[in-house]
């Protein structure tokens, strides 16, 4: 039997959830180390990850290799623990498409879904120019998802008209890298969480609606929201009562005294 895989994160973030919901839909071991936002700036989790970034794992079950970038994070546990290809296909057609589709979450929705929320949340400064223009990008993400899912672009995987997954007949890890950053998408806009800005786009918003009614997904989220509150964290990710700019601080004061 495999043994757990080590998955270290900050609970607040969309990103360690993605490899975390594919683990639980495949019911492979793991057990998570969730840390401070302020401890993956330091040592010694930069010695797992030097870009100072979560996730990372560490897998004991072959020779402790650690890993970082969850986009990488995914692939692996596609190719590790996926022997029935419960979330791929054998297909090299198919394969593809879902890695195309990977990519687009790892360079499309994830870096423009944080900037939107970057400059709605957190920059210091209002700059309603860079608002504006990550608000209109996730908004155009969103959109490619609405053409895709709805048939009204042209498929490469020969279904035709609307589809219920990204790829083939059947929920893979390319849909499911997607979850956590569209559940958190309407903190990233001025409107604010209580609306759901996927409601405008109803295939996307069915799509959305059929994994997080799983299982997998409402066991991720109830661990998520246990973690924030262990950490006492506000729902945008920041310690309750703090601005970004005094976290910031905070890890300032902690990397000089760490290093006196």
């Amino acid at each position: 039997m495999a043994k757990p895989i080590d998955v270290w994160m900050t609970p607040s973030g969309p990103n360690p959830w993605k490899p975390i919901l594919i683990l639980e839909e495949l019911g492979t071991p793991y057990e998570i180390k969730s840390v401070r936002f302020q401890d993956v700036k330091q040592k010694p989790f930069l010695d797992l990850n030097p870009n100072g970034r979560a996730p990372v794992i560490v897998d004991p079950n072959y020779n402790n290799l650690v890993l970082w970038e969850s986009g990488a994070i995914i692939q692996y546990i596609i190719e590790q623990y996926n022997p029935e290809r419960k979330l791929t296909y054998n297909d090299t057609k198919e394969k593809h498409l879902l890695n195309q589709w990977l990519m687009f979450q790892m360079s499309g929705q994830g870096p423009y879904f944080g900037q939107s929320a970057w400059f709605t949340l957190f920059h210091p400064e209002r700059i309603p120019s860079a608002t504006d223009r990550y608000n209109a990008q996730l908004k155009r993400v969103l959109e490619v998802l609405e053409g895709h899912l709805s048939g009204s672009l042209p498929a490469r995987d020969g279904i035709s008209g609307a589809r219920q997954w990204l790829v083939g007949d059947k929920m893979t890890y390319a849909d499911l890298a997607f979850v956590p950053w569209n559940h958190l998408a309407g903190s990233a806009l001025p409107a604010g969480p209580d609306v759901d800005p996927l409601k405008e786009y109803p295939h996307v918003y069915a799509w959305h609606q059929r994994m997080v009614s799983r299982p997998a997904f409402r066991k991720v989220w109830g661990m998520r929201e246990k973690y924030m509150e262990e950490q006492n964290l506000s729902q945008v990710g920041l310690p309750v009562g703090k601005s970004y700019e005094e976290v910031m601080e905070e890890i300032e004061k902690e990397k000089k005294e760490k290093g006196s």
